[in-house]
């Protein structure tokens, strides 16, 4: 074909001899007139992207036609994940719950989040205020079993001695001395646990294998046995019962026994106790000169604090004779007891 027969497709006109020319798909273009037909500037690098029959350059065939992902908000070329009114990546598409990618497992509508359905279950479950089975993900109507920190439907597990359907009494075995491979971790009935001899935590209702505190009548698991006030593990440290409790030495002295009002630790030896309040020997001095008092010192109250006779007789009189009045009774020991 000759120049004379040659057109532009754009713009019509005809071609000079020895001129570029741009052939695509058949149709021929001076290189000015091959441009994007928004922007109507060159194509980079020559790369165009054409629709119904008009090309435009990468940037303006996105902002007109590519979809943005409703999460990270950049352009999505190629596979398109269409759900709750939005568009996506398909590894922007997660479970709103655990963030597991949706485009493979399917996911469910609940309550305005997309959740898989493992996720859709437990949220059903938890709405209800029960348990999901790990294992069907159906709901737990009942007490549910647990196992390797999962619940699960008691029906789907068998006595791993007898073979009886368990329920929720169910006792999980760990590693012990004596027992074979095939017995570590498995589940056993509470008839065949019991024969087993393995003891109960009094707090949490599972098996102990290792260390137990024996305690208050019962069995525990050395973290689980802690003060009834502040809840702290003993971990081998003293404790003191009261009532089916066990408390911490200073808790159980708070509660029933005396702290020392200058020092405020447990009082050990002997406890002087004056103005309705507790001190240790050592302890209990003038609040003026801060000489140390025995039994046998009298004493004189100021400001509910005691104060030696020696102290108390360089007052003016006329503020001792106040003293007097306001409390009403004469100098006195201190009792031990």
């Amino acid at each position: 074909m000759s120049l004379s027969n040659m057109f532009c497709s754009r713009c019509g006109d005809g071609f000079e001899p020895h001129e570029k020319i741009v052939n695509s798909n058949g149709e021929l273009w001076h290189t000015q007139c091959f441009v994007c037909a928004q922007c109507f500037r060159t194509f980079p690098d020559g790369t165009f992207y054409e629709f119904e029959g008009r090309k435009y350059c990468e940037h303006d065939f996105h902002v007109l036609f590519a979809p943005c992902c409703g999460k990270c908000g950049e352009f999505v070329i190629g596979r398109v994940i269409k759900a709750m009114n939005a568009n996506w990546h398909p590894q922007c598409f997660r479970c709103e719950s655990c963030n597991k990618e949706l485009a493979e497992l399917g996911f469910v509508r609940h309550q305005g989040q997309a959740l898989c359905h493992d996720c859709r279950a437990s949220a059903r479950a938890s709405g209800a205020n029960k348990h999901t089975c790990h294992k069907c993900h159906g709901l737990i109507d009942d007490r549910p079993l647990r196992f390797r920190g999962e619940v699960y439907h008691p029906y789907h597990f068998n006595c791993s001695s007898c073979g009886v359907e368990l329920n929720s009494d169910a006792r999980e075995v760990k590693s012990r001395p004596g027992y074979t491979a095939n017995d570590l971790n498995e589940l056993y009935c509470l008839r065949c646990h019991d024969k087993m001899g393995i003891p109960i935590c009094g707090a949490c209702r599972r098996p102990i294998e290792e260390r137990v505190v024996t305690a208050l009548g019962k069995h525990w698991h050395v973290e689980h046995f802690v003060c009834a006030k502040c809840e702290k593990p003993f971990l081998g440290h003293r404790h003191y019962e009261k009532k089916g409790l066990a408390y911490c030495e200073t808790h159980y002295h708070q509660l029933f026994g005396n702290l020392c009002f200058i020092c405020n630790q447990v009082i050990a030896g002997d406890v002087f106790t004056a103005l309705n309040k507790a001190w240790c020997v050592h302890h209990f001095a003038c609040s003026v000169c801060d000489q140390k008092m025995t039994q046998k010192t009298k004493f004189y109250e100021l400001d509910l604090k005691p104060v030696c006779k020696k102290c108390y007789e360089k007052f003016p009189s006329e503020f001792k004779r106040r003293l007097r009045k306001a409390h009403e009774y004469t100098p006195k020991k201190s009792p031990v007891s």
